[in-house]
Parts: C-alpha cells; structure tokens; sequence
C-alpha cells in the first residue's frame, strides 16, 4: 500500500495534475514523514520520490521543508537510517543553491558524515561527493572535497575505500596536473599494487575504471609509468585462464565459484575498456603491444567476455583504420562463434565493419581487399545457417536485414551463388514472418544490383513461378510483400515491365486473404504508372478493379476493394515529363532509372570487351603464323617480283588505312571499358564506306557503326546491300557474329557512295567524337549528337534526300542512315 502510494503522489507530480503551490502543501508532509519507515523498501520508496519531488520544487520550499529539517537529522545521534536518508538528499542539494550557501550550510554536514562511526554512512557520503563537486566548483573541490577523499581511500573499510577509488576517477577531470601527479596518481598506484595482494575487493571495479584512468592520467605518466599500467591491464585480461594455459602447477589453490565469477567480471571489463587501451598505446603500436591481448580475449572460454568483444569490435576496428586486417580472423572467430548471443553483439554493426575490412581503411592497398573476401564469405554463410537452425528468430532477421550490405562488399557474381538463392530459399520454407519479410527485401537489394542479365530474369522468373504462380497461398502472400519492397527499391519502369501484369493476375485468387492484400497494394500499383507510355497497363488496372467490384463474393474483400476504388479516383497519376507536385519523386526515379541502365551498360560493356580481347587474340597469332611464313618466302619473293603491278600502291595505301582504322576501333574500345558509367554504345563493324565524299577518306574500306541500347531506336538489316544498318539490343550478339564473317569472307563489297543535294553540305561536328562520352539519336528528320565535354549540337536534315551525319576528326568516321529506320 505505501509503495503504491509513493508510486501515486510522483505520478500526480509528473502529469502535473495539481500546482506545485498545492502540492507542497498537501503531499510534501506525508512524503517526509514516511521516510524514516521501519521497513527499507517502502522507505527508499518514499526517497526516490522526494528526490524527484526536489527537482520541481522552487528553492524557498526547499530550503525551509527540507535543508533546515536536514541539519538535525544528520546528527550522529539520529538513527542509521536517517543519516543515510540525510546523505543522499544532501547530494541531490547540492546542485539546487549557489556555492556559498552549500559552503555554509551543507559542506559541515558532509564532513561530519564523511567520519561517521559508521562504514554504511562513509560510502554513502563518499558517493555523494562527485555530486557536492559539481555544485561547488573546482576550487572548493580541491580544498575541501580532494582530502576527503584521501582519506577516505585509505579507510579500514573496503566498502568505503572502493566507494573513494570510484569517485575519484569520475572527478578526474576537475583536477588540474599537479593534482593528478602528485594526490591522485600515488593513490592509484597503491590500489593496484593492493588488488592483487590484500584487497581484491576492488579489482573488479579498477578492472571498469582503468581505461578512463589510463587516459585521464596519460599527460602525467613516463615512460616506465606507461609501460606498468599496460602490463597490469595484460594480467587482468588473461586473469583467472592460468589453469587453462597450463600455469597453475599446483602453485595455487582451486579457485572457489565466487572467485571464477569475480575473474569473469574482471576479464569482461579489460574487453570493455579495450578500444580505450588502443587508444593509450596509439592504434601505431596495436600490433606489436595489444593484438596477443586481443587475440585472447575474442577466444575466451566465457560467453560474457567474447559478447563484449563483439560489441566494442566495431569501435576497435575504426581506432585501426588502416590496420584493420590485422583483426580479420578474430572477426571470423566472431562470425562462427557457438553462441548466438555472440552473434547477436557482432551483427548490430556488421555493415560498417565490413566495409571497413574490405576497403581497409583510408590508406590500405588492394592486398588487404583480396585476402578479406575468402574467409570472410564461407563465415558469413556459416553465420546465417547457425541463426536458421536456432529458435532465436530476432537474431536471424537481425542478419538477414545487415546482410543487405553485401553489394557494396563483395562481387555480384559471389551474391548470386552464395547468398541469393539462400535468401529465396527463406522465403519459400521458413515459418516466421518476420523473418521471411527481411529475407525478401534482402533479395530485392541483391537483384538490385545483379550486374548480369541472365541472372536478373533467372530470379524474375523464379519470383513470379515459385511465389506469384505457388501452390501455398502464403506464398503468394509473401510475392505481394516482394512487389512492395521492388517498388521501393526499382524505378517504376522495372516494376511494370516485369511484375505489374503478375500482380493484377491475383485478382482472380482463389483465397480471399490474396485479394485483400492486393487490394491494400493497388494504390502503390497505380502510382508505378506514366501516361501516355503505360496506358495499356493502366486500362488493364481499371478493368481487374470492376472484375473485382462485380464478382467479388467476399464481404470482406468486396468492402475493401470499394474502399481503394475511392482512393484510386482520388490519385494522380504522374506524366512522362516533369511536374512540380512530383519533382523529387521522379528525380529519384530517375536516378533509379539511371542506375539499371547503367548496370546493363556495364554487362554489354564487360561482354565487348571479352570478345574484343578474343579477336586480338586471334588476330595476333595469324599475324604472327604470316609473318613466319613470308620470312620462309622472302627470298622467293624477292627474286621472282621485279615490276610493280598498276594499281599495287593505292592497295597497300588501302591496306595501310584498313589496319589504322582498326587500331582505332580497337582504341575505342578499350576506352570505353575502361569508363562504363558514361555510355549506352554498342559498337558494330559494318562494311560501307565515305568514299564518295572526300579524298582523305577514299583507301577506307570499313567504316564504324555505332548501335544504341535505347528501345526508341529499333532498325532492320537490309541484307547484304552494304546499307548502314542499327542494330536493336537483342539481336546485336548475332549481328555481330554475321559481321564478322561478312568482313573475313566477302572482299568484293562495293562501298556506298554517299549523294547529297546541290549546294548544300553536310553537317559536321567539331568535337572529336569519344565512344565513351556519346550518345546518338536520329528521330523525324532531326540528328542529335550530344558529347558532355563539348557541349550540345543539333543539325535539321532534309527528309527528301539521304541524309547523313559525318563525324570530323576521326581516321575511321562514323555514319547515320536515317533511311533504314523504321
């Protein structure tokens, strides 16, 4: 009843529910009174209450209810109870006046206390001193609160001088250096010289407070000084593991279960206090003076130890920086640590420390990067599969969802065959939603940044057969939840180029809980949607929506479908071009947009550059197999020629210029390889020629076509007539193949002479054009060129003739036929 009624007056303080004015008229009393309560729960009860109460009251009340009352009841006379009561209000005082009213009239009660017959009223006093400190400043402290604590560390109590040794530390900071150096630095000394002898009672607590202490004294420490409080925290870290090392050959008694607990304690707070420790002796020296520490501490035969490990490990990792591989195996260790709990430490920052093994830091090469990734893939796996098979489902969702990362860490073809088929197996089998849903949206982020076609459309597939078409409805359930996270994570044209028409298929469900999620998504459906480009789309939304309101048997789902009928009529469904009410969303579409063509880009690029090594390849070893042969006929050769043949020099000019124009294609593309992210250009090799316009052109027997990925520019092959043809995207892997043999095997391909109308010239470009840095567009007449380091020209061409765009400043020039468009 009494804690209930402790509880229920700080509650009327806090919701404020009467004036303070009345308050401390009406319940300030009763809470007084009840303090010196003969049993110590309902007593601290009423404590805790009033100190809560002190913070609202104003400082009149205060000082008349309860600081002139205090005086007598902090009388060596009084009870225990009422001096302890006495000691922790002085503390919360403290900072409710100014410094001389505490000098005057709180500072006598603390000293008297602070020598009171009894141990109980000393440690309690001697706690409340940080809190006096505070409220009386620095100068104060150092002449009334610094002896007090001296004396105090050495009293006959353990209680009392662990009390001293602990407030001592958290007032470091207000002492100046010869403070430090000369008071508090001999008193930390002889505490850690009596922790092992006489007094482990406080072991574990300068085990907590070393760290803190090392650095708060680090200006004043020499070199001898520096290198003893390093080797004491390297004995408190291996404390209590003689036995297990092989050390204790009788020379010690079995340790009790307390002392095992106490050396548990004292080891789990050296692996708390570790980064603090790279930090004392320069992250430089971790290697040489910390990593065998370290080492033993991530192996330790506790639980509690290598929990705490796992969770200061992000910490250690960006203290090393650059010399983050060192850890690579602890972190392994980590990874597949037998419990879980472990597991639980170390994934909370999993993403920041990969990142950090894998770039290794700021000014680490690529070696670091390499011997990262073996190991770290085959514990990662490890990791998930242990979280899989244990009852602790947070954990393993908690993994799933980190391990989103994996991008941005490792290559994409490892993801696909490590790590995404896992994540689809998760889905389809495991029983726990959550879990489920953070495997989906992990798989969502893989797809996102699957760097291979084939691959992409292998999971599409997958996703829209094994989970938009299962049998089990709970896994169409989950194909909703996918399409959610891929309208998050996609541009809308992805979603409705592949999952759009899926989704509306489930509109004919045979399970009322399908429609009904469906229904709850067809607001985000229809906002995937541009008009005019996706009208079809959306007359095929409309048309499953009035199936629904005219089949649907469900109360139920019928209910929600008039609801979201509502909602659509109230959406705007944005337009291909910008607008103000939409600008950020289509910015970020955009940026999507952006990204999965650019990721196509890099895929066609990479295959390009595959082939083109091969062809060298090929070309080098005929190369090398004819000059062998012509060094075997030399002589023949050189007898049996003595007249020049008519018409031999333009050949060998012609052959001349064939080689250069290939060394240029060749140039060209190594260029673009090595930049994808700057263009969309499928290169072909075509057989027409310029010769009908200049001279300079006149020995190019082959000239560069360039093809385009974009859909808008979609052409035809006209055969074998040497017309200049674009390719579409896919069909460019044949086209090429065919135009390779068309080079090698048909020699008597007449060129193409080009005819341009009287008086009129054709439209040339200054910029010299960069196969990396161009983008080609001939639509209605109109040629566009468009170079980012030369800005932007368009040129008008007349429909009536056959216009072509001739690119200056290339020995290999390049042509557009608008003719042969369809």
């Amino acid at each position: 009843m009494q804690l209930t009624a402790a509880v229920s007056f700080l509650t009327v303080l806090q919701e404020e529910s009467v004036s303070i004015h009345t308050y401390s008229h009406s319940f300030l009393h009763i809470i007084l009174q009840n303090l010196e309560h003969r049993d110590a729960g309902v007593s601290n009860a009423w404590l805790e209450t009033l100190l809560a109460v002190i913070e609202a009251l104003p400082k009149e009340t205060i000082r008349h209810e309860i600081l002139n009352p205090l005086v007598s009841k902090a009388q060596l006379s009084q009870t225990l109870q009422s001096r302890l009561v006495s000691c922790k209000i002085m503390g919360k005082l403290a900072n409710k006046f100014e410094a001389h009213i505490i000098k005057r009239e709180i500072l006598p009660l603390v000293k008297s206390l602070c020598q009171d017959v009894e141990y109980e009223v000393r440690t309690c006093m001697c706690r409340q001193l940080e809190h006096i400190a505070q409220g009386i400043g620095t100068e104060l402290t150092k002449t009334v609160v610094l002896p007090e604590l001296v004396e105090l560390a050495r009293d006959e109590g353990s209680s009392v001088r662990l009390a001293a040794f602990e407030t001592l530390v958290n007032l470091l900071d207000m002492f100046d250096a010869d403070d430090r150096s000369q008071t508090v630095l001999p008193l930390v000394k002889s505490f850690c010289e009596k922790s092992f002898k006489a007094d482990e009672s406080i072991l574990v607590s300068l085990s907590f407070h070393l760290g803190k202490l090392c650095n708060g004294l680090y200006g004043i420490f020499t070199p001898e000084q520096h290198l003893r409080f390093l080797e004491f925290y390297k004995k408190l870290s291996t404390l209590g593991l003689q036995q297990e090392n092989g050390h204790n050959d009788n020379q010690l008694e079995l340790q009790t279960l307390e002392q095992e607990k106490k050396y548990i304690s004292v080891r789990k707070n050296c692996a708390y206090n570790f980064p603090a420790m790279i930090v004392f002796v320069d992250p430089k020296n971790f290697h040489l003076e910390l990593y065998s520490i370290f080492f033993c501490l991530c192996h330790d035969p506790e639980v509690p130890v290598r929990y705490t490990m796992a969770i200061s490990f992000y910490e250690v990792a960006k203290l090393l920086n650059s010399g983050v591989y060192t850890i690579h195996k602890e972190l392994v260790t980590l990874l597949q640590d037998e419990s879980l709990e472990v597991l639980d430490a170390l994934v909370g920052h999993l993403p920041e420390i990969l990142e950090l093994m894998t770039n290794g830091g700021e000014n680490s090469g690529s070696e670091s990067k390499l011997l990262s990734i073996p190991d770290l893939i085959p514990a990662l796996t490890t990791a998930e599969q242990r979280a899989a098979t244990s009852l602790k489902w947070r954990t393993h969702e908690k993994l799933l969802q980190k391990y989103a990362c994996l991008p941005h860490i490792i290559s994409s073809d490892q993801i696909y065959y490590r790590f995404l088929h896992r994540m689809l197996t998760i889905i389809l089998t495991n029983n726990v939603l959550p879990v489920q849903k953070a495997a989906a949206r992990t798989l969502c982020v893989y797809l996102r940044y699957n760097r291979k076609q084939e691959q992409r459309h292998e999971v599409i597939q997958k996703l829209i057969e094994q989970l938009g078409q299962g049998k089990s409805y709970w896994n169409r359930l989950r194909f909703l939840d996918t399409c959610e996270f891929i309208m998050e994570l996609f541009s809308k044209s992805f979603f409705c180029k592949y999952f759009f028409l899926p989704v509306l298929e489930l509109t004919h469900d045979p399970v009322a809980n399908v429609r009904m999620k469906l229904c709850y998504l067809l607001p985000k459906v229809k906002s995937t949607l541009k008009i005019p480009t996706d009208k079809h789309l959306l007359q095929q939304l409309e048309l499953c929506i009035r199936k629904l309101l005219c089949q649907e048997k469900d109360k139920d789902v019928l209910t929600i479908v008039k609801r979201t009928v509502l909602e659509l009529d109230r959406m705007e469904i944005s337009v291909d071009v910008f607008q103000k009410r939409f600008y950020e969303n289509d910015l970020l579409d955009q940026e999507k947009e952006r990204q999965e063509h650019l990721l196509l880009e890099m895929e066609q690029l990479e295959k390009e550059k595959q082939q083109n090594e091969g062809r060298s390849t090929n070309v080098n070893d005929k190369m090398f197999e004819k000059k062998r042969r012509d060094s075997k006929t030399s002589s023949v050769l050189t007898k049996s020629i003595t007249l020049s043949v008519p018409g031999s020099s333009s050949g060998t000019s012609a052959g001349k210029e064939d080689k250069k124009s290939k060394l240029v294609r060749s140039q060209s593309f190594s260029t673009q390889a090595l930049h994808p992210k700057y263009s969309n250009i499928d290169k072909c090799p075509n057989k027409s020629s310029a010769t009908g316009y200049t001279s300079s052109v006149s020995g190019v027997g082959k000239s560069c076509m360039l093809s385009f990925s974009d859909d808008s520019f979609r052409t035809h092959s006209t055969g074998n007539s040497g017309n200049a043809a674009f390719l579409s995207s896919s069909s460019s892997r044949n086209l090429f193949n065919s135009a390779d043999q068309k080079n090698n095997g048909n020699k008597e391909s007449q060129s193409r002479k080009m005819s341009m109308p009287p008086g009129k010239s054709p439209p040339t470009l200054s910029a010299t054009l960069t196969l990396n840095t161009c983008k080609g567009k001939i639509q209605h007449g109109l040629a566009e060129y468009t170079a980012p380091s030369a800005g932007q020209r368009m040129e008008r061409i007349p429909s009536e003739n056959t216009p072509w765009l001739i690119t200056a400043g290339l020995q290999c020039h390049c042509a557009f036929d608008t003719n042969g468009l369809r």
